[in-house]
């Protein structure tokens, strides 16, 4: 059985099939699925889904994207419904510096009270990373030696895309990365992934985004999360099998979930 640990089933683009998207990842050996927000509205939609559907799970953040407007009300919402019992993470937090860059100090602000409330929930943190590493890295590396419980400070980065410096520097910051469409499909980032321990990798689909080869340009779905852990087998010499224990494994124990369940 597979985890998606990141699939935002709540959007519009699953509308017209969302019961049938639920049904054919049950088909293809997706347990659980765990559904990151992007704001408010998008957890209590997730939250929703969680009701009507067993082996999902919600998260609560805003999208770093979504700060620019985002307000205090907002963010308090937030952390109240942290505590809810099928919200198992805060995400998705970050930085994205791609889109517009007019609200930089602003991100950085939302996000480290993100980090904190983290801490203070005791829950992880899936994070957004767009040409933004360096900052988010700081401004964990902050955070931590700031707290007075850092061993609460865990989480996953997200559609990771990068190098294997900054999966080291994850795995002193205590997170996972989490695998997807881009390691499949750019032969770099599985360049990378050779070097990174088994135990520091979950897999994740961001559906319906960045749909893995071979279904590139289609919509993704959870149900396509089996292409990413083939290419991880590949990349690793291990069997389809071993890495979905592997990597089922890392994410029960990150988000807390019941083992016997997956």
């Amino acid at each position: 059985m597979l985890i998606d640990t990141h699939a935002h089933l709540y959007l519009d683009r699953f509308d017209e099939d969302r019961e049938a998207v639920i049904a054919r990842a049950r088909e293809a050996g997706v347990a659980r699925i765990l559904m990151p927000a992007i704001d408010v509205p998008s957890i209590h939609r997730a939250l929703e889904l969680c009701e009507r559907h067993d082996g999902l799970y919600a998260m609560a953040a805003l999208h770093p994207s979504e700060t620019k407007a985002a307000t205090d009300e907002d963010f308090a919402a937030v952390a109240a419904l942290c505590d809810h019992p099928k919200v198992v993470a805060v995400g998705e937090t970050g930085l994205d510096y791609y889109w517009d860059r007019t609200f930089d100090e602003r991100q950085r602000r939302f996000f480290r009270r993100h980090v904190r409330l983290a801490v203070e929930k005791d829950l992880p943190l899936v994070l957004h990373n767009r040409e933004a590493t360096d900052d988010l890295v700081r401004i964990l590396e902050e955070e931590r030696a700031a707290s007075d419980r850092p061993e609460r400070l865990r989480g996953i980065f997200h559609s990771f895309e990068q190098t294997t410096d900054l999966a080291r520097k994850a795995e002193a910051l205590g997170f996972l990365i989490g695998l997807g469409g881009l390691f499949v499909n750019k032969k770099r980032v599985a360049r990378a992934v050779r070097e990174v321990p088994m135990t520091q990798i979950v897999l994740e689909t961001d559906a319906p985004f960045l749909a893995p080869d071979p279904m590139r340009g289609k919509r993704n779905e959870p149900a396509f999360l089996p292409f990413v852990a083939e290419k991880l087998a590949a990349v690793k010499g291990l069997t389809f099998a071993e890495v979905a224990r592997a990597t089922t494994e890392n994410a029960v124990r990150l988000f807390r979930l019941e083992a016997d369940a997956a």
